[in-house]
């Protein structure tokens, strides 16, 4: 099919020359009985255009009207596949169908109102002229040229309707194609998300966002922490060769491993968006897991606290124990069982967290980035807090302090 007759094959085309043809059905319904539509004079014409104007500006004070009107442009305008972008049809045809929620909104929805109307007096009009030009041509008009309402009187040379004919047809169709194409660029404009409903889709996009990097670092602390076990224990094993070692270095694996299993259980139950009941996710109260699969892998743990941990509130306590969980995990992969001193504090106004082992060595160290330290960083800055890492006093230091109010 040739590239200029392809839009006389899509269903948009006719559904956006009746959407035209219907914004302008109120004008049609008023003049019939003001000022009418026998025999009108060009001041009639003018009449059927404004007459209806006020009432259309009063009916987009409505809020639901503009969710109305986003319906009809998203089902007439951008019909299926035909929407220019690919995705869902709410983002293919950029039209929003919330009701108007301010002043600005109800003053869009009225200029589209008195533009659909406009727009469609327009087309009925020339599309009158045009076809009753064409019956005029090929001799389908019943009527004296001088009471047929044309404009123009077509001319009486026999060999020049023929083509003339075809012309108009083409002008007919360019001009329903040209109607439509304005009248969805418009609706994009008049019809389209205010600002208030672009930042709100903004701000869920960035809590998706936010989300996905969240369930991201708790499976690589939750994760990476039972692997980083599990290696050490291994390693562990094999060098020691005494069965009793082996014993407790398999049932650290299997403790570590089966909490790693829980956690990973309820990050996919979120992805999943399972109504089932999902597990709480552990806090600080829940570190003696954490220290005993250390211990186990050979670290000494030293720890002291200070202050109720167990009222700590929920975010602070929940994002603490992730960060517990990635400062001792870093620990093992990079300096292996080595001695390591935690501390503890809560007060009123803040929780102090410290984390300080020796440095790794050259041979032990992997030489590796530090996403999960990085994580530790991030989780801090969220929570309204600050968290520093690195070498401090011959030590390798993971400080985190966050507030409580």
């Amino acid at each position: 099919m040739p590239g200029f007759l392809g839009p006389l094959t899509r269903a948009v085309t006719y559904t956006r020359w009746l959407h035209i043809f219907l914004g302008s059905a109120i004008a049609w319904v008023i003049a019939s009985i003001y000022p009418g539509l026998s025999e009108p004079s060009y001041i009639d014409w003018v009449l059927v255009g404004v007459t209806p104007v006020p009432l259309l500006v009063a009916a987009a004070l409505v809020p639901v009207i503009r969710r109305a009107e986003g319906l009809q442009a998203r089902m007439m305008l951008f019909p299926g596949h035909h929407a220019p972008v690919p995705g869902g049809e709410a983002e293919e045809s950029g039209i929003s169908v919330a009701p108007s929620a301010s002043w600005r909104d109800r003053a869009r929805t009225a200029v589209w109102l008195v533009f659909r109307l406009e727009t469609g007096v327009a087309l009925v009009h020339v599309t009158g002229q045009l076809i009753g030009m064409v019956f005029a041509l090929v001799g389908a008009n019943d009527q004296a040229p001088d009471t047929d309402g044309l404009l123009l009187t077509p001319p009486d040379t026999a060999w020049i309707k023929a083509p003339l004919s075809l012309l108009l047809v083409l002008a007919e169709l360019g001009v329903l194609l040209a109607a439509g194409h304005l009248t969805a660029v418009v609706a994009r404009r008049l019809l389209g998300p205010s600002p208030a409903e672009r930042i709100a889709v903004m701000e869920e996009r960035t809590e998706q966002l936010l989300e996905r990097n969240r369930i991201a670092r708790e499976l690589h602390d939750s994760i990476g922490h039972a692997l980083t076990v599990a290696v050490v224990q291994a390693g562990a094993a094999r060098a020691a060769s005494d069965p009793e070692f082996t014993a407790r270095a398999l049932e650290a694996v299997e403790e570590t491993g089966r909490a790693a299993l829980e956690d990973l259980e309820r990050v996919l139950r979120v992805l999943r968006e399972d109504e089932q009941p999902v597990s709480g996710r552990p806090t600080l109260t829940d570190a003696d897991r954490l220290l005993q699969s250390a211990r186990a892998s050979g670290a000494d743990v030293d720890v002291e606290v200070t202050g109720p941990v167990e009222r700590l509130p929920g975010p602070v306590s929940r994002e603490g124990y992730r960060m517990l969980q990635e400062a001792l995990t870093n620990a093992l992969r990079h300096s292996g069982p080595v001695p390591v001193r935690l501390r503890i504090a809560v007060d009123d106004a803040r929780l102090v967290m410290n984390v300080r082992n020796a440095l790794p060595s050259a041979t032990g160290s992997t030489g590796r980035g530090g996403s999960g330290l990085r994580g530790i960083r991030e989780r801090a800055t969220l929570l309204g807090g600050r968290a520093t890492t690195g070498p401090h006093d011959g030590e390798w230091q993971v400080h985190v302090e966050l507030p409580l109010k």
